[in-house]
């Protein structure tokens, strides 16, 4: 027996090599995982002298098994993939997820919390709308439900958040365009959440950075449909002479994808062959952006990352963990993809 001693599950994952959803499917019910696994779980626990906190397991049995996932808009198909990847995470945990889909409406957000209160989860990852939020609502659920944010942050709830690094993906799209070709404007609308915030402030420190004024043009319109957005502001911006560079970074891909639209129709081809006249860019790697003609070169967020750390974050609050354990929150880079827009 080692004189070390394990503090938590997630501790005890990594001593034993079995990963964290293994384990907690481990201590809901022995059978549930492989005989070679429950003999590897169970030779650890001899070795190390571990106990899982036997009151937290406790009431968490009286709970349901029920995971509920909420998503701003789940007709994107970023949230989509986000929600695919962490329902099957829950799945291989041994819970029952259920997603659901704000609209991109406060008061149906508001709706979704008072649903999932009566259900009793066991724990909740949301992906709140943002500013439009009502902060008092989710910060009182947070009190009573373990709760996780993913994708967007909403300061001073005290609860862990898993997404991306805006401050490094941004800067890391501005450098490459500026190396291959005149410095990007930047394409956004009214911001929906503090991501698109966020980027923009990291659009205009790289550009600053790199000695070039940063260019940044805000289109009309609010809501959730991006891509119509983005298409009635480049027509726009198309009638009246352009952009003022001849690249253009989006704030997200489906701006990016609506700009293209756009482009088509006013007779701009976009690309770096013979003819083009236009680089675009966007950010997120969204399902549909390797379709869109031409394809487009984007930003992508490691879906597979943040959908793991946010089960994992989750499971160890349901299990007693501390949700100010800074540990348990991350941000994650993201990869730039190359493609034929830019």
């Amino acid at each position: 027996m080692t004189e070390h001693k394990i503090r938590n599950m997630e501790e005890f994952s990594a001593k034993c090599g079995v990963s964290r959803p293994t384990v907690s499917k481990y201590f809901n019910d022995p059978n549930s995982v492989r005989k070679s696994t429950r003999d590897r779980i169970e030779a650890a626990l001899e070795k190390f002298d571990f106990r899982p906190n036997v009151y937290a397991v406790n009431q968490n049995r009286r709970l349901t098994k029920n995971i509920g996932i909420v998503v701003p808009f789940v007709a994107d198909p970023f949230f989509a993939e986000l929600a695919r990847n962490i329902e099957r995470r829950c799945i291989d945990a041994g819970f029952s997820p259920s997603t659901f889909s704000a609209h991109g409406s406060v008061e149906h957000e508001n709706e979704i919390l008072e649903t999932l209160r009566s259900m009793r989860p066991a724990g909740v990852l949301l992906a709140p709308l943002g500013r439009a939020s009502d902060k008092r609502k989710i910060e009182s659920f947070c009190e009573n439900v373990p709760t996780v944010l993913f994708d967007c942050n909403i300061e001073g709830i005290g609860v862990p958040f898993i997404g991306s690094n805006n401050f490094q993906s941004v800067p890391l799209m501005v450098d490459y365009l500026c190396r291959t070709g005149e410095p990007p404007c930047f394409f956004e609308m009214a911001p929906v959440n503090p991501n698109a915030n966020k980027r923009r402030d990291a659009y205009r420190l790289a550009m600053e950075r790199l000695g070039h004024e940063p260019k940044i043009l805000r289109v009309e319109g609010q809501g959730w449909e991006f891509e119509s957005i983005g298409y009635g502001g480049g027509m726009r911006a198309f009638a009246e002479g352009g952009f003022g560079s001849s690249t253009v970074l989006c704030s997200n891909d489906r701006l990016a994808i609506g700009l293209l639209a756009a482009a088509y129709e006013s007779g701009v081809r976009v690309g770096l062959g013979a003819g083009c006249s236009l680089r675009v860019a966007g950010h997120d790697d969204h399902p549909f952006s390797r379709f869109t003609c031409p394809s487009l070169t984007t930003m992508a967020q490691d879906y597979k990352a943040i959908s793991e750390r946010s089960v994992e974050t989750l499971l160890a609050l349901i299990e007693g963990g501390s949700a100010d354990d800074s540990a348990l929150s991350g941000l994650f880079d993201g990869h730039l993809v190359l493609r034929a827009s830019a």
